[in-house]
């Protein structure tokens, strides 16, 4: 069975395997107070061109999403993201269990804000699993027009995912109208970046991680879905929302004991060569390549599909006969269902997908 249904399917890279057993015998101390935590914060600073952000190391991205939520939102307070949100619908209600509510930005809030019929703008945003700036200033204005919102949860934050839970990815411009809008109603923008690899490595994108950095009050940048065994790093450069933190992640049991394993994979994947380059965007950047592959296999046989995702995420439309098909000899992800012969699938590389096994599929989809 050769395995397309997620991205963490592997161990790590292994230049991150021979720094760990170079470094195993090295006395450090813990809590992510050591020196290999360093370099990688001073990389990471580095990239977002910022020298006073706060970096912090989390061992998965559920911890690190329920740690931030919990750090930043008052007790009467939730974050609002798409309906389709990570935080809504894959982390076992790990934000609700905090006591915040997740407000979802929906399509009847967008068709209520479009006088009955929901904006192109938004119709397009919430389809690729993204909200925007309207959207926010609508589920704003709704809370604070309404004449007992003391009764109802108050807007608090913002939640957003780079790339998307469908593959897709926020242009500059949206995320400079989403931090434009968050400023102005004082409301903390942060960014899951559990792919942000792969969508730093995508065509067609046209952000980096200063831009990120410059825009949103926290993010992370993810290890486990992008090369690392396992970890996420967290950066907040709005210095208002880092006192404490510390705290919140001891509490949440989100701190790692040998913290250094946490800063050797990041001081790995994020060092910077001679000529610019970075091992976390060459891997991102393979598994982008054999994800076209995959794309154009199924263009070519005529299969649509239903996202036109930039990224390590592939989503074709497939009858139920062509998925016992594919089945036979490869995993992948039910994602929704299209029509009562047909659903929409998830084909996913990684950082460590081999191109014979993208041959193979290749030549299978060529054979439907």
């Amino acid at each position: 069975m050769i395995r397309f249904e997620c991205d963490y399917g592997e161990g790590c890279c292994p230049e991150i395997l021979d720094s760990m057993v170079k470094s195993n015998f090295c006395q450090t101390p813990g809590y992510g107070l050591d020196e290999y935590c360093e370099t990688a914060r001073s990389h990471i600073r580095d990239l977002c061109g910022n020298p006073d952000a706060e970096v912090h190391f989390l061992v998965g991205g559920t911890q690190a999403n329920a740690t931030v939520i919990q750090s930043i939102l008052r007790p009467y307070q939730g974050v609002m993201g798409a309906p389709t949100a990570h935080i809504a619908h894959h982390e076992t209600g790990a934000v609700e269990h905090t006591g915040h509510k997740v407000l979802v930005l929906d399509g009847a809030l967008a068709k209520r804000m479009g006088n009955g019929t929901v904006p192109a703008e938004e119709a397009a945003a919430l389809r690729d699993s993204k909200i925007t700036a309207r959207l926010i200033q609508a589920a704003y204005d709704e809370h604070w027009n309404d004449a007992t919102h003391e009764h109802i949860v108050q807007p608090g934050m913002v939640y957003l995912a780079h790339p998307s839970e469908n593959g897709m990815l926020y242009s500059k411009a949206e995320l400079q109208a989403i931090s434009r809008t968050c400023r102005k109603l004082n409301l903390p923008l942060y960014l899951d970046g559990a792919r942000l690899g792969y969508g730093l490595c995508a065509d067609g994108n046209d952000v980096n991680i200063r831009d990120i950095a410059e825009l949103t009050d926290v993010f992370y940048i993810g290890g486990t879905k992008c090369g690392a065994l396992f970890g996420e790093a967290v950066v907040i450069t709005d210095r208002r929302l880092a006192k404490d933190f510390r705290y919140s992640i001891k509490m949440s049991g989100g701190m790692l004991a040998k913290g250094r394993l946490l800063g050797i994979q990041f001081a790995k994947l994020l060092e910077r060569r001679a000529d610019g380059g970075m091992l976390y965007t060459d891997v991102c950047r393979r598994a982008v390549v054999q994800a076209y592959r995959i794309r154009d296999a199924f263009r070519a046989k005529g299969i649509p599909l239903i996202y036109d995702s930039p990224t390590n995420q592939q989503f074709p439309v497939l009858t139920k006969a062509r998925q016992r098909r594919l089945a036979e000899r490869f995993a992948f992800e039910e994602w929704v269902p299209v029509d009562a012969g047909s659903d929409a699938v998830r084909f996913c590389t990684s950082w460590a997908t081999k191109p014979e096994d993208t041959d193979s599929l290749v030549k299978t989809i060529g054979q439907l």
